[in-house]
């Protein structure tokens, strides 16, 4: 059956981002943004087919930079309202055109949610037209008034939501559409959207990991926990990559995802791209995907003069497939000329923008062959590539 997550971030959320001031689903969490990992989440489940985001109008830059390394399952994203409830429906609505057969409704302040939970919530749509993910209420319950408890509740039988919520997508879809019809309903999540409609709603084991970052604290407790615990709970791989090529006649030299100006450029199949060359082969070492040449081979002539970047866009997303995270790149360039420096701080730009990570998780340095060998007489660009890479 045909599966769409729905990732409703159209929240302003600006106060619990703290100094930042932009809305917390883009707050750094472990060095991503909040949306970035509840995309990759759904992003890496093999059930889950697109993927649409409903964001503030305000957002479509902070959202483009946080979506880049999902693109392959992203479909356009969609304007929200003034309610979680009329995101929701106006996100349902954009999906219509293409309807799947069932859709995940999940916040994007909930990144911490995992595939067994996404799987769970799939399966009990067999037999339901809705599940919802849930935990019981351990504390006890207390009812007060100002300053003063006034009394006990009973939590026998009391249950805490979670999201992701799966419906039948023409089944929620005819529930959000009923409910607008009335001003004066207000749901807080689509199981209550479904609930006042008559859907069943299967209960679901939730999960205590998929908690929700609602305030500044939370996102420093979770940020914190994430950089100093994250690397523990997976595993850390690390691999290199290497690669060649020759000047040519030419009046520039493709680096990076650079264009330098220089009086020859670098001859290969592609762009020549050495330096990407050489990170594509690192990222596809991580995962034990082979190389470059295994994924894009010289002989096929779609990648003549191709763009470099299509090659690590490719191996970065075999990493996310994975679940995995791509920690840092470091790159070394081997060469007489042309200098390197002056185009550094473009060159690791180009880089975390194709990766989808931060300027600080990008190194790039230079050096001479102090005139020897081949690189020392001036024929050509060595590259060295190194990457680290966290998987579940």
């Amino acid at each position: 059956m045909s599966i769409a997550a729905l990732i409703v971030a159209a929240g302003r959320g600006v106060r619990a981002a703290g100094e930042s001031g932009q809305p917390k689903q883009y707050a750094p969490v472990g060095g991503l943004p909040m949306l970035t990992r509840t995309l990759q989440a759904f992003a890496s489940h093999p059930r889950v087919d697109d993927i649409l985001a409903v964001i503030h109008p305000d957002d479509a830059g902070l959202y483009a930079a946080a979506s880049r390394p999902f693109a392959a399952k992203l479909r356009k994203s969609a304007g929200g309202g003034a309610r979680r409830q009329d995101s929701v429906r106006a996100g349902l609505e954009a999906l219509s055109a293409d309807a799947p057969q069932l859709v995940l409704i999940h916040d994007a302040a909930r990144p911490f949610v995992d595939a067994d939970l996404i799987t769970r919530v799939i399966a009990s749509l067999d037999d339901h037209a809705g599940a919802l993910p849930c935990l019981p209420v351990t504390d006890t319950l207390k009812r007060g008034s100002g300053a003063l408890i006034t009394g006990t509740l009973d939590r026998d039988g009391l249950w805490r939501a979670q999201t992701p919520q799966g419906f039948r997508f023409d089944a929620i879809l005819g529930a959000h559409r009923a409910a607008a019809q009335d001003s004066t309903l207000d749901f807080t999540d689509d199981a209550g959207v479904a609930e006042w409609f008559g859907l069943d709603i299967a209960l679901v084991e939730g999960s205590e990991h998929n908690r929700k970052l609602t305030s500044a604290e939370d996102l420093r407790i979770a940020d914190r926990l994430m950089r100093h615990e994250g690397a523990r709970a997976g595993t850390v791989r690390v691999a290199s990559g290497y690669d060649v090529h020759a000047f040519g006649p030419g009046d520039a030299v493709m680096l990076c995802g650079v264009s330098i100006p220089h009086s020859k450029k670098l001859v290969g199949h592609s762009d020549a791209d050495v330096a990407l060359h050489a990170l594509t082969d690192a990222l596809l070492g991580a995962v034990a995907e082979g190389d470059i040449g295994v994924h894009f081979p010289p002989s096929d002539e779609r990648w003549r003069g191709a763009a470099s970047e299509i090659f690590l866009k490719h191996a970065a997303g075999l990493v996310r497939e994975r679940g995995g995270e791509i920690v840092h790149a470091d790159i070394t360039l081997l060469c007489e000329a042309p200098r390197i420096g002056p185009h550094r701080e473009m060159m690791v730009a180009r880089i975390a923008e194709i990766l989808g990570i931060g300027a600080g998780q990008v190194s790039i340095k230079a050096t001479t062959n102090e005139g020897l060998g081949f690189i020392g007489r001036g024929e050509g660009i060595a590259a060295l590539a190194t990457a680290t890479v966290s998987l579940p």
